[in-house]
């Protein structure tokens, strides 16, 4: 069997491999839900908050980090773009892992999806907080108090069924893609006409006269790269949709291929105008750079409009985390590698035992706004990046896999494919490991973060041995 382009349907193809975890899903996600869960997972907290603390740290270079992450970004979504056409399932890179490189790799996957998540939770949480601290409505009540309402809003929306989530995503998306072009005429408008901004002028000069691409060198834009591929975090979320999903091998494709000129525009022209805009020393990790903007422009109320916007994308990825990681507990749990009751489903079809244990980590994270409210933001952004680092590399390990049995005519490829294979996965695989390093040389919070990947590996060695048992006994059961 040669390597060629498969013009049979994926459904076909399906049925070389079963998840039980794929069982019980009603198919209530439609395309319109697929196209904003893809461009919400491309615009997420990591830019709106993000963003001021990495541009006051490497300046207007934070472009170049954001516009090469994307690519990578890019090369994983669309690699799961494939293994979701040759067979869509919720458990989607778990599943995947588990057929391709057995159950110890879709437990490796499932955890790793799991610290990505569960800490991003904790991040998003904080984020919601510290935006409604904007209102001088709030400002009096406590970070963990605000943290610990968003949490029960979210989650309470979450568990009534799929559909709900997906109008929730897609309204939240609708959000945040309208701000930001918004953001974008309004901001191309000011520099255009040289609109005084809080006594600076628009245009080149903030770039040149403070220091140029690169004020304080090349080395910090590197070193807030971990920070960059953190705003990413969500782009792999429609392929875990794709279970949920009608018709998604007509859906998907599209969704993922406008990934890439999103993340031109949204990520590289929002920085690259926030630098034209203002210098960089103008901002700061304390408040969103659009807020900033639009605070020291002076239009009355703009600001706090675009600080609601920022709220919605802080609660939009609080959104889609609960989404993902309950279906993803849920393929593990099938297969016996999550608790049981991770796997439970409710009347309206949704994983809320897996649903629960996420918020469950979330609880944590109030905790953490309560003992450490200025630093809770950074310390989980950096766990959570290694969680997303594991992700990633599981799903290019799982699609050389995939590559690889293609070539020994095994299975063949759906005609969506990842390009330049197999050294796209290569090269993306060397890439987060080269953020790993970054990470170490970048000391305080990422140096130890880093340290903590021994640990890491420790604990899912220990877990495997606690789980492998009963995986072995599902395993048998299902023949």
């Amino acid at each position: 069997m040669s390597d060629r382009t498969l013009t049979t349907a994926p459904a076909e193809a399906s049925s070389r491999h079963v998840d039980a975890g794929d069982e019980g899903y009603s198919k209530d996600l439609k395309s319109r839900h697929i196209n904003m869960i893809a461009i919400g997972g491309a615009i997420g907290t990591g830019l709106f908050l993000g963003a001021g603390g990495r541009l006051a740290g490497a300046g207007p270079s934070l472009a170049i980090a954001y516009a090469v992450c994307g690519a990578f970004a890019f090369f994983v979504v669309r690699a799961l773009g494939e293994l979701v056409l040759y067979r869509p399932s919720s458990g989607a890179f778990v599943s995947y892992a588990r057929e391709f490189m057995g159950e110890k790799g879709a437990y490796t996957a499932g955890w790793l999806y799991f610290l990505n998540w569960s800490t991003t939770t904790v991040a998003d949480i904080t984020a919601a907080a510290t935006y409604a601290h904007f209102w001088s409505l709030f400002t009096d009540v406590p970070q963990w108090v605000l943290a610990f309402i968003a949490l029960a809003v979210v989650l309470t929306a979450n568990l009534i069924s799929v559909k709900y989530f997906g109008e929730m995503e897609f309204w939240f998306s609708l959000v945040k893609v309208a701000a930001l072009s918004l953001f974008l005429i309004v901001g191309i408008y000011l520099v255009a006409t040289s609109h005084d901004i809080g006594g600076h002028t628009p245009g080149l000069s903030n770039i040149s006269d403070n220091g140029g691409l690169f004020p304080s060198g090349v080395l910090p834009m590197l070193l807030v790269i971990q920070g960059v591929v953190f705003a990413y975090a969500s782009v792999e979320l429609c392929g875990v949709a794709a279970g949920e999903t009608e018709n998604p091998e007509k859906i998907m494709p599209k969704a993922i291929n406008s990934i890439m000129w999103r993340v031109g525009i949204f990520y590289v022209g929002s920085v690259v105008l926030l630098a034209l805009l203002l210098p960089y020393t103008e901002y700061s990790g304390d408040q969103s750079p659009f807020v900033t903007v639009f605070d020291k422009l002076g239009v009355p109320g703009a600001a706090g409009i675009m600080n609601l916007v920022v709220l919605t994308a802080a609660l939009s990825s609080l959104n889609s985390g609960l989404y993902s990681t309950g279906r993803i507990l849920r393929s593990m749990a099938m297969s016996g590698s999550a608790p049981k009751f991770t796997g439970v489903m409710n009347k309206g079809r949704v994983p809320y035992g897996g649903v629960l244990f996420t918020a469950a980590f979330g609880i944590a994270g109030v905790g953490l706004n309560y003992f450490m409210p200025s630093d809770a933001f950074e310390i989980v952004l950096n766990f959570a990046s290694l969680g997303i680092l594991g992700t990633w590399a599981m799903v290019m390990l799982c699609s050389l896999h995939f590559w690889r049995r293609a070539r020994q005519g095994l299975l063949e490829r759906p005609s969506y494919r990842l390009p330049w294979a197999p050294y796209t996965q290569i090269v993306t695989l060397v890439f987060l490991v080269t953020v790993l390093v970054l990470m170490w040389c970048d000391g305080g919070v990422g140096r130890t973060t880093v340290l903590f990947v021994p640990v890491i590996g420790a604990a899912l060695v220990g877990g495997w041995f606690l789980v492998r048992r009963r995986v072995a006994e599902l395993a048998a059961a299902r023949g």
